[in-house]
């Protein structure tokens, strides 16, 4: 049985600086998102659209906005909603932890309907530039997860070769590694069906649609493998909030997939 090896979370320490592994991480994610949205706007489709890596650079700052803003309200919202409401001024501590994936979701659809208005882009055309930049940035936050020891696994059989204890749990239970599968679901496989769905000429919104309904079908299964929040427990029909906010999700990535050319037509590229 393994042992999670409980990590130094400062991964650098200058003076009074402390550089946290999971901040790196963060750093990662908006680099790989750089990188990859610069290969993209290369591509003759969207050079003949007009994008350049100057575009990528302010979708960049917007889409940063959209994830802390988006990620730490919809924390707030979604899993405390009760504390914040009495402590309304704790939501600005964002160095206390607390980050939702889909309120960063939602942040960034909010920056990139900024980012479209003020630039005149179909939003469409924005997002399906974008979507399968992202999933790189959610396995380097994970790693970053599994390096802080947090959002551990539920209890697995202690047979499993790779079942790791983790002692921030609290408890010496075998568990499954949650955020590698997270990692490897969400991320990895995420980005690789994602860029090559969308290395062909797709109809306005399909990419995104894709990057809804994977993400939210992939996270609603890991969801099964991973603890569910100690002051949320698992909710109506047995499931997690993760699994309910997935819903909705892969729901609309269905639609956006489906859709008829011509609603397509009047969005995007």
């Amino acid at each position: 049985m393994l042992v999670h090896p409980q990590f130094d979370p400062v991964a650098l320490s200058l003076g009074p600086v402390q550089v946290h592994w999971y901040g790196l991480t963060y750093l990662v994610a908006f680099g790989m998102f750089y990188l990859l949205a610069s290969r993209r706007v290369s591509q003759p489709q969207w050079a003949q659209a007009g994008w350049s890596r100057r575009d990528v650079e302010d979708l960049l700052f917007w889409g940063v906005l959209g994830v802390i803003v988006g990620g730490r309200l919809g924390y707030a919202l979604f899993y405390k909603g009760s504390h914040y409401l009495q402590h309304p001024l704790e939501i600005l501590m964002v160095w206390t932890g607390g980050m939702s994936f889909h309120g960063g979701l939602l942040g960034v659809i909010v920056a990139m309907a900024g980012f479209s208005r003020s630039r005149g882009r179909p939003f469409w055309q924005v997002t399906d530039l974008i979507a399968p930049c992202v999933p790189v940035g959610l396995a380097s936050g994970r790693i970053g997860n599994f390096i802080n020891g947090e959002l551990w696994g539920r209890a697995a059989d202690p047979a499993l070769p790779w079942a790791m204890v983790f002692p921030q749990s609290g408890l010496a239970l075998p568990r499954h590694p949650s955020q590698l599968y997270q990692f490897a679901l969400e991320g990895l496989l995420l980005f690789a069906l994602l860029w090559v769905y969308s290395s062909r000429p797709r109809r306005a919104g399909q990419v995104s649609g894709a990057f809804l309904l994977g993400y939210g079908v992939l996270r609603f299964v890991a969801e099964y493998f991973r603890e569910p929040d100690s002051f949320l427990g698992l909710l109506a029909l047995g499931m997690s909030m993760g699994q309910w906010l997935c819903v909705p999700m892969a729901v609309a990535g269905a639609w956006l997939m489906a859709r008829p050319a011509a609603a397509a037509a009047r969005g995007g590229l």
